[in-house]
C-alpha cells in the first residue's frame, strides 16, 4: 500500500513539475515578443491561480494555473518581476486600443456582443 502511494505521489509531484514548466516556457515567450515582462499571481479558489502578464510595450496577456503555488512557481522559473497586487502603477503600464475599450463597453457604444 505504500508504495502505490509513492507512487501516486511522485506521479502528482511529475505532473506538477511539468505544468510549471510548460507555464514557464509560456511566460518566457510572451515575454520575449514583448521586450520584456512583469506580473501578477491572483488565486482563483479550486480553480488555480491566474497569472496576469505585461508586457514592456504595453501588450497583456494571462495564463491560468491549476494552483497558486504552480503559478508562483513558473513566474520563478521564468525570472520575470512579480507584483504582489494589480495596482495603478502596475495597471497603467497596459496600453488598451480599440478592441479592449469596445469589448469592455459592450453594446453601449456599439461594441461587439458579449453573447
Amino acid at each position: 500500500m505504500a508504495d502505490t502511494q509513492q507512487s501516486d505521489t511522485r506521479q502528482a509531484d511529475a505532473k506538477a513539475e511539468r505544468e510549471t514548466a510548460r507555464l514557464a516556457r509560456r511566460i518566457d515567450s510572451f515575454s520575449k515578443a514583448h521586450g520584456g515582462a512583469e506580473g501578477q499571481v491572483a488565486y482563483l479558489g479550486e480553480r488555480g491561480a491566474r497569472i496576469v502578464l505585461v508586457g514592456e510595450d504595453g501588450a497583456w496577456g494571462d495564463v491560468v494555473a491549476r494552483s497558486y503555488e504552480t503559478a508562483r512557481k513558473a513566474v520563478e522559473k521564468a525570472g520575470i518581476t512579480v507584483h504582489e497586487d494589480f495596482d495603478g502603477e502596475f495597471a497603467a503600464k497596459v496600453t488598451t486600443g480599440r478592441y479592449e475599450w469596445s469589448r469592455m463597453a459592450g453594446l453601449q457604444v456599439g461594441g461587439p456582443s458579449n453573447t
